[in-house]
C-alpha cells in the first residue's frame, strides 16, 4: 500500500502550520518549525504572495498531510463525500475523521496517526470481534474496537495501560479505560474535529 515515507516535519514547513504529525514532538524546541519556520526549498523567501487556487490547494494539503492520504485516495473520499447528502466539505472531514486509524489515534491508544496507522498495519486491533488492518476502514456508530489477545502481552500495551486513566477521547466515542476497549456512539460533527481547515476551500479547489 502506497504511503508518503519521506520527512514528515517536511510537511508541517510547507504550509507552515503544526500538523501534529509527529505527536508530542511537535510540542518541544524539537520541532522543525520551532527551529526553521520557513517554507523548504533553496528560494522560499522570495516567493511571491500566494493566489487564490494557492490557498485552495494549501487547504487541500493540510488535509491530506494530516489524515496521511495520497491524492488518489483524498479524491475518491472527495468524490464520496459529493454522493452523500448534506454539505460536500463537512461530509469530506468526517469521512476522514471515520478512518479506523485516525480512530485508534482519537482513542488515545498512539500518539500520531502515523504511529496509529502502524499499529493498524500490524493486526494489533479488532472491530466487533473480527481483526482489521486496514487503515482506511470507515467505522460506523456502535463498532467495538479492541485490542487483540496477544497485543495485550506486548510493552506497549502494558505501558499503555499505566497512563490509561489520562486518556481523553472526543463526544462521538467512549472509552473502557480499564480494558482499552473503545466503542463509536455517533457519527463525528464537524464541531468534534479540531484540525484547523477550511474545507469550503477543498470543495471550491475540486470544483474548477
Amino acid at each position: 500500500m502506497a504511503r508518503y515515507t519521506e520527512a514528515a516535519c517536511r510537511l508541517c514547513r510547507r504550509v507552515s502550520e503544526k500538523l501534529m504529525l509527529k505527536g508530542d514532538r511537535c510540542l518541544t524546541p524539537k520541532c522543525a518549525l520551532e527551529r526553521r519556520a520557513g517554507p523548504p526549498g533553496r528560494h522560499a523567501a522570495t516567493r511571491q504572495k500566494i493566489s487564490d487556487r494557492g490557498l485552495q490547494l494549501k487547504e487541500k494539503q493540510k488535509a491530506r498531510y494530516t489524515y496521511g492520504v495520497l491524492e488518489r485516495q483524498f479524491r475518491r473520499f472527495f468524490n464520496e463525500a459529493v454522493r452523500l447528502p448534506g454539505v460536500t466539505g463537512e461530509n469530506l472531514l468526517i469521512l476522514l475523521e471515520r478512518r479506523f486509524d485516525n480512530v485508534v489515534y482519537r482513542l488515545g491508544f498512539a500518539t500520531s496517526r502515523a504511529q496509529a496507522r502502524q499499529l493498524v498495519r500490524h493486526g494489533h486491533f479488532m472491530v466487533n470481534g473480527r481483526k482489521t488492518d486496514v487503515p482506511s476502514f470507515l467505522v460506523k456508530p456502535a463498532d467495538l474496537i479492541q485490542w487483540c489477545e496477544s497485543s495485550k502481552r506486548t510493552e506497549y500495551y502494558k505501558r499503555l495501560a499505566e497512563v490509561s486513566k489520562d486518556l481523553t477521547v472526543p463526544s462521538w466515542l467512549s472509552l473502557d479505560h480499564q480494558n482499552l476497549e473503545g466503542r463509536v456512539l455517533t457519527f463525528p460533527a464537524r464541531d468534534d474535529i479540531e484540525i484547523k481547515l477550511n474545507e469550503k476551500a477543498i470543495v471550491e479547489y475540486y470544483s474548477r
